[in-house]
């Protein structure tokens, strides 16, 4: 299996002049604990996750005023399309990290993370119960 097969092709992803309340906001939300930041043309330059708001908000800077381009995560670890998921699963686990943006030609395309790949390898076999 590989990236392409499993990867969220819906992706969300900031600016660098997205301000750290949208970015609050938008990780509040549920769906995110990260964001790709990208550039025009969709070239992947960092990555903003719930730690770097809150290391933001530690050392003093107003969410209203920082920019996702000051507190994002940079260069980070990013897959092709044609990476496996094995590569990927080592990626993750060597580097601690949660999700791995998908690039076509240095352009991004999707999002792996860690529940996406657990999600493709396992079904669960959950019962619900009720309580009168």
């Amino acid at each position: 299996m590989k990236a392409k097969d499993i990867m969220n092709k819906i992706v969300t992803a900031a600016k660098q002049s997205t301000i750290g309340r949208d970015l609050a906001v938008k990780l509040l939300s549920g769906m995110y604990s990260g964001l790709p930041v990208v550039d025009d043309k969709g070239k992947v330059l960092g990555i903003v996750s719930e730690f770097d708001l809150l290391k933001a908000i530690r050392s003093g800077k107003a969410l209203e005023q920082v920019t996702a381009g000051e507190i994002m995560s940079k260069n980070p670890i990013c897959v092709n399309e044609d990476t496996s998921i094995e590569q990927i699963i080592d990626l993750m686990t060597k580097h601690n990290i949660i999700r791995v943006p998908v690039l076509r030609n240095d352009t991004l395309v999707g999002v792996i993370s860690r529940c996406d790949i657990l999600n493709s390898i396992v079904e669960p076999e959950f019962v619900t119960f009720f309580a009168d």
